[in-house]
């Protein structure tokens, strides 16, 4: 078999932790605790609950949020559907206006422009040359029929983290709702949704060492009332997101953002050594552009440009797995919007790579990937040096 490419994609998806393993498939099989959790009548459905509860109440104490205001989703693209059109339907008039910017996932600027072909104004707000939106400029977007803001915490191509404290108090004091798409910061930074002026926020399982298809969707107090289920059948989870529970993916959800909450510090500390000594190596390259901002960010994600020389990210993909764009826009080979927002052109933008740290990550993995982009990167030699 093929030795596999050394991974650096963890921005796109990470594996599941053994430990959340052994959670999930505690709850398979004739012997585990595979109960229906809305069987309230004997004991298989009601141990099924009490693992969803518990799990609610492990998401919950990782965001600083309640554990009834967390609700389950197959992930952060449904929760992100879920609060924009959720708060628009729930508003029951025409017209209004969304903010938010040119640099969100696609699972928030295709929302938008669905809720905009049915007649929702929405501004789409500009990045400063450091990848960040600022208060400021959602302050001057704001209107009078402004009813949502949507921003990312942190960018999922660039790792630049926004201040969304900041611009949470500038979208509350006009009475707006703010919804914050966290699936990429969820476990890289510190998020207190018991003092952050934030209403909902986005949540996916498999950005942080948990299964794919499970997420969730903070549900504040200001957004309660003014939020219109988008799936109906039963009236689940309040009656916001209908379906039966997947107790294997809502336990292995819980576990993992436990996890998280228990390594935070020495996993950070320990990705903050590794981007140094990726970085050490690599910016002896010339040309090489580091996108967005260099302290407002997570340590985890390096956006790199390689402006100089031969540079051949196809030859590159063999041996190291990284993301020329984000995963959500791999299945076309349109150059990223995020990087053409920061003003980067088309050329410049196809000699861009991400790099994304993990759990996973070793020295070595390291020190091979530098060796290896150094080579990628380097001057092709003279014609006369080739040989036949």
């Amino acid at each position: 078999m093929n030795k596999r490419p050394l991974y650096f994609d963890y921005a796109a998806t990470t594996p599941v932790d053994e430990r959340v393993i052994k959670v999930m498939v505690e709850c398979l099989g004739f012997s585990g605790n595979f109960g229906n959790p809305a069987s309230s009548s004997h004991a298989f459905g009601q141990q099924a609950r009490q693992s969803v509860e518990h799990a609610r109440r492990q998401v919950a104490e990782l965001v600083g949020a309640q554990a009834e205001q967390i609700v389950w989703t197959s992930g952060a693209t449904e929760s992100n559907n879920l609060a924009l059109k959720g708060v628009t339907q729930a508003r029951g008039v025409s017209g209004g206006h969304i903010i938010t910017s040119q640099i969100e996932h696609k699972a928030i600027l295709d929302t938008a422009k669905q809720l905009q072909d049915a007649g929702i104004a929405v501004t789409y707000l500009v990045p400063d040359a450091e990848g960040l939106i600022t208060p400021q400029a959602v302050s001057e977007a704001m209107r009078e029929d402004t009813f949502l803001v949507s921003l990312m915490l942190v960018n999922n191509e660039l790792g630049t983290v926004n201040d969304i404290p900041a611009i949470g108090q500038v979208v509350r004091d006009r009475d707006a709702l703010f919804h914050v798409d966290a699936a990429q910061g969820a476990g890289k930074v510190a998020i207190d949704l018991a003092r952050w002026p934030v209403d909902l926020m986005s949540f996916s399982a498999h950005k942080v060492y948990g299964p794919k298809g499970i997420g969730a969707l903070y549900v504040g107090p200001r957004a309660q009332q003014r939020l219109q289920a988008q799936i109906h059948g039963g009236g689940h989870e309040g009656g916001l997101r209908s379906g039966t529970l997947a107790t294997h993916q809502i336990a292995a959800m819980g576990a993992a953002f436990a996890l998280a909450a228990a390594l935070f510090d020495e996993e950070k500390a320990t990705i903050v050594r590794l981007r140094e000594r990726l970085l050490d190596q690599l910016l002896s390259i010339s040309g090489i552009r580091v996108n967005g901002s260099p302290t407002q960010r997570i340590p985890h994600t390096l956006s790199l440009t390689f402006n100089e020389g031969e540079f051949n990210s196809a030859a590159l993909s063999t041996s190291i797995a990284f993301s020329a764009t984000s995963a959500c826009n791999s299945a076309s080979n349109a150059p990223s919007h995020v990087l053409l927002a920061l003003g980067h052109d088309a050329r410049s933008a196809s000699r861009t790579i991400r790099l994304s740290l993990g759990r996973f990550t070793t020295e070595q993995d390291i020190d091979q990937a530098a060796h290896l982009i150094k080579t990628a990167t380097a001057s092709a030699p003279a014609f006369w040096a080739t040989g036949p």
